[in-house]
């Protein structure tokens, strides 16, 4: 048993029984980070304030909000935005966060990709945060459905509907995912419960294993060099302040994040008051319409990329029906990257401006990518189709086939 005496201070009190100093030591205080970063590796930090706006403006929403077919759309455009005080405000905060904490997530993934923050012991690091982008995919997927908007209903007819292409269960899955034939109001209660409870649960667990699986290795830095942790701590205790290569968590490293999150809030809540709209679907302020469908069925633009290799493939190959090979590269798309640190065959860490062939491949990625979003909003037909069909087999040969090539002959070079 622990050995109790009179508390000197009610942080003494605290610490004799729970051992907050200790905690607040492993957690921050002598959690060290590299020197040699800067503002891109305030990303997480953005992420996790982010989370936390979500999840504030989705309890406040959740008060007013019904998860039933008849009424789910009135009570998002009528109460909340007209009737609730200040309801608008917090829809908008709501909306604008959920699709600007995918930009911060593709900026913070394309960060550590091109430092190579995946490698050499960091693959638990790189694996849980993308298990952590699937996990908010799903989130906001389930999230879009719940307006019941023109876009949400039919977004979720087409998506629920690739679950038909899985054989043998594939029909039985999809009317279990609905919970009815077609998309109704069994599929919305469905997809609330998901969106509300169970995956953000699921969410809160995995940040929580993304921060530990960070403890051992630490972060990476701008050089990918290897620091000793423990004789660079060791420096700094001793007040060799200068010639460690390393800054406590807190305050020196977390001082600076609250710096770049005000900057990025006054950014975040300009959208907010005035562009709020980007995050919104003109088409989804139409009550839903089982009978009525749109005349170009698109996501949002975060997943725009995903959709246009869903439909890229738009012809047979042999049995092997168009639907289903678009669904199989889109499902490989979906979790692609969390292969990373197979497909980099070499031994080096350093930044892609480093490493000739892997800079170029980098780039290549990033304009396919982008390329892909693009036409993903445009129609399939003509010229659109043919570009869309060469991006998703570009995205396809850079993972698959040039990066392990390019990365091998790196390997070779610097034996």
């Amino acid at each position: 048993m622990a050995h109790i005496t009179k508390a000197t201070s009610v942080r003494d009190w605290f610490d004799q029984r729970i051992a907050v100093t200790k905690l607040w030591n492993v957690l921050a205080a002598q959690y060290w980070i590299p020197k040699n970063i800067n503002f891109l590796w305030a990303m997480g930090v953005i992420l996790t304030v982010l989370f936390t706006l979500l999840f504030i403006s989705g309890l406040l929403l959740l008060m007013y909000y019904k998860p039933d077919a008849n009424l789910a759309f009135d009570s998002v455009n009528y109460t909340i935005m007209k009737e609730v005080e200040y309801g608008w405000l917090w829809r908008h905060i709501h909306a604008v966060a959920a699709s600007v904490i995918f930009l911060i997530i593709y900026i913070h993934a394309f960060v550590g990709i091109y430092y190579g923050s995946y490698k050499k012991g960091r693959e638990m690091i790189w694996i849980s945060g993308m298990l952590l982008f699937l996990i908010f995919s799903a989130e906001a997927f389930s999230g879009y459905m719940l307006p019941w908007g023109q876009m949400s209903y039919w977004a979720a007819q087409v998506i629920t509907q690739l679950f038909g292409g899985i054989p043998f269960i594939g029909g039985a899955l999809v009317e279990w995912i609905r919970g009815d034939y077609a998309v109704s109001d069994p599929t919305l209660t469905r997809f609330f419960m998901l969106h509300v409870c169970l995956l953000p649960i699921v969410i809160i667990m995995v940040i929580g294993l993304h921060f530990y699986t960070l403890r051992v290795p630490h972060v990476n830095n701008l050089e990918g060099e290897e620091i000793d942790f423990e004789l660079e701590a060791e420096k700094y205790l001793k007040g060799d302040t200068v010639n460690s290569k390393v800054i406590p968590f807190w305050p020196g490293f977390l001082s600076k994040d609250f710096f770049y999150v005000s900057l990025f809030m006054i950014f975040f809540f300009y959208l907010v008051s005035f562009h709020f709209n980007f995050a919104m679907d003109p088409i989804n302020f139409d009550p839903a319409n089982a009978a009525k469908t749109p005349t170009h069925i698109y996501p949002e633009w975060y997943f725009l990329w995903q959709y246009e290799i869903l439909r890229g493939f738009f012809f047979d190959i042999g049995p092997l029906k168009a639907a289903d090979i678009g669904a199989l590269a889109m499902a490989f798309a979906g979790i692609s990257l969390f292969f990373m640190p197979l497909y980099d065959r070499s031994d080096v860490v350093a930044p892609a401006h480093k490493r000739k062939g892997f800079f170029i491949w980098f780039w290549l990625l990033i304009i396919d990518l982008i390329i892909l979003t693009v036409y993903g909003k445009l129609p399939p037909t003509g010229f659109n189709a043919w570009i869309g069909f060469f991006s998703s087999v570009g995205f396809l040969v850079l993972l698959l086939v040039v990066l392990p090539i390019i990365t091998i002959k790196e390997r070779k070079a610097n034996k």
